[in-house]
């Protein structure tokens, strides 16, 4: 029921997402001390509605700032997108990059949560992702 809640809220009034505690993340990727799973948590709790990251920035957070390669393995290996919010991770360039959902789905997850054309901002930063790939 947590879960239905905070998933309503995220696509049909994101405001109240501040007072909902995130579910219970039960899978064993989140229960594990992982490389995968330190990203992960960082990611959640770094990285707000309406933020961006870079893959760069995300290893960076986690003190291994040469990771970014294995920041985007963390990323494919998300069990929960969306909850785990993987979106918001982009190049650091600003192209949008891979999505399990597919670009369109990325694109429009973005575009849902206020991401305009810009460059990635760090965890608590302002700047949107891009949502395009060309210039």
């Amino acid at each position: 029921m947590e879960c239905a809640a905070w998933l309503d809220a995220y696509f049909h009034e994101p405001s109240a997402l501040q007072e909902l505690p995130v579910p219970a993340l039960h899978h064993p990727v989140f229960l594990q001390d992982s490389f995968t799973g330190q990203v992960l948590w960082k990611l959640l709790k770094e990285v707000k509605f309406g933020e961006v990251v870079s893959y760069q920035q995300l290893a960076a957070l986690v003190g291994s700032p040469k990771a970014a390669r294995a920041v985007g393995g963390a990323m494919r290996n998300n069990p929960i997108p969306i909850l785990i919010p993987c979106h918001r991770v982009v190049r650091s360039s600003g192209a949008v990059g891979s999505y399990s959902g597919g670009l369109g789905v990325k694109e429009w997850l973005l575009d849902h949560e206020g991401s305009l054309e810009g460059t990635p901002a760090r965890a608590g930063g302002s700047r949107p992702a891009r949502t395009g790939t060309g210039p």
